[in-house]
């Protein structure tokens, strides 16, 4: 898999609401600006994790109108026009073809400096690029290993019409997540394994998990993707052609004074369906062509209170605060309340969490349905606690 490269980018996802970390996480600070696990918040996690592959100046991030202003604030080391704002959220095909057409535009501009000295092979990748497309909030113990596995990935997805994929092995039958399938002989790129996907599946039954992880033959989906923008743009055509075309339209306008106004007018228009459907999901069934390479890298992807609880919890049954406490007969809690003293007594694996307008509390086992309480609350009290 020896092949010329274009420079890479990174695009980081970052439009979630984060519903399932209520009461912390609200509409303008969601899950990814919040500093969930450790002192800096996963965005910034996020990015100080891929600082040594490429420059600030080849970070993206797509958000929403709501939270772009707090995402420039965090990271100030990014190029604004490089933050690009969702008008409404249209799901993850939308966001990465909204990127790839802006690097497409900045990477074809006919002023760069590092292109006009370096004739001959680069002219023929002016506006392509290798896209590295992340989420903004999931974490990793291991970033140093990551890294190795993200070079080799994009390694991959430097040959045309070739899409790469990390997965993750699974460690239980989690029946949240999808799963990649995928065939057992495989190659190696830069030191990192690397096998054929067979088939992506979607979350699967309680037995059915329990025969992919048995099986080994299945990876975790992390979200985690990499392809050059003109083959993601060629595949988009093919399969979600009026996305494609519209986006398109509206990639004529990047840099000028109608870029704004017909963002608003046409980005509503997009399909609403998220990139493992439209783009990977259907390239799988070609032979060649989609790739995953196992990442065994502490990840977890931060989806509750509960997983909070696993990552900081260093026994069974500890009590975790993110404060001063005592818990008596009390085991397995989480209480966040770092600015009152916390006093447990007799209960047991709950979630606590208490902000200066609301306080939760949930069984930590029924963690994953804090996000029915955000929907509860939108029918009805609006905004007020959103």
């Amino acid at each position: 898999m020896s092949h010329g490269k274009p420079e890479v980018h990174i695009v980081i996802l970052a439009g979630g609401r984060g519903t399932r970390f209520w009461p912390r996480s609200r509409m303008r600070t969601p899950k990814q600006l919040l500093n969930i696990v450790g002192s800096k918040t996963m965005l910034e996690q996020t990015i100080e994790r891929i600082a040594p592959l490429v420059p600030a100046s080849r970070v993206w991030v797509v958000t929403n109108a709501e939270q772009v202003a707090a995402v420039r604030r965090q990271l100030p080391q990014v190029p604004a026009r490089h933050i690009l704002a969702e008008p409404v959220g249209r799901n993850t095909a939308a966001a990465i073809a909204l990127v790839a057409a802006h690097i497409q535009r900045e990477t074809a501009a006919p002023d760069k400096s590092d292109r006009l000295s370096k004739p001959g092979s680069q002219d023929k990748d002016r506006g392509d690029a290798i896209m590295a497309i992340l989420p903004a909030d999931h974490f990793i113990a291991q970033a140093a290993r990551y890294r190795k596995i993200v070079r080799a990935a994009l390694q991959v997805a430097a040959r045309p019409g070739t899409l790469a994929v990390l997965g993750i092995p699974p460690t239980r039958p989690e029946t949240g997540y999808g799963y990649i399938e995928y065939e057992r002989r495989g190659t190696r790129v830069a030191g990192e394994r690397v096998y054929h996907v067979r088939r992506f599946t979607e979350k699967p039954s309680l037995p059915k998990a329990r025969r992919y992880v048995t099986s080994r033959r299945y990876l975790w989906n992390a979200g985690m993707f990499f392809w050059r923008v003109s083959t993601f743009q060629q595949i988009m055509a093919k399969y979600l052609p009026k996305t494609h075309h519209a986006v398109l339209r509206l990639a004529e306008t990047i840099g000028t004074r109608r870029y704004a106004d017909t963002l608003r007018r046409i980005y509503p228009q997009l399909e609403n369906i998220s990139v493992d459907y439209a783009v990977l999901e259907p390239a799988s069934h070609h032979p060649q062509t989609v790739f995953v390479l196992p990442a065994t890298v502490g990840w977890s992807d931060i989806g509750s209170w509960h997983s909070v609880y696993e990552l900081l919890a260093k026994s069974p049954g500890e009590n975790v605060s993110a404060g001063a406490f005592v818990a008596l007969d009390a085991s397995g809690n989480l209480l966040w309340s770092p600015r009152k003293f916390v006093a447990a007594l007799g209960v047991r694996d709950l979630v606590m969490v208490d902000t200066p307008d609301a306080l939760l509390i949930c069984a930590r086992d029924r963690a994953q349905d804090v996000g029915k309480i955000v929907k509860w609350l939108e029918e009805h009290h609006g905004r007020m606690l959103l």
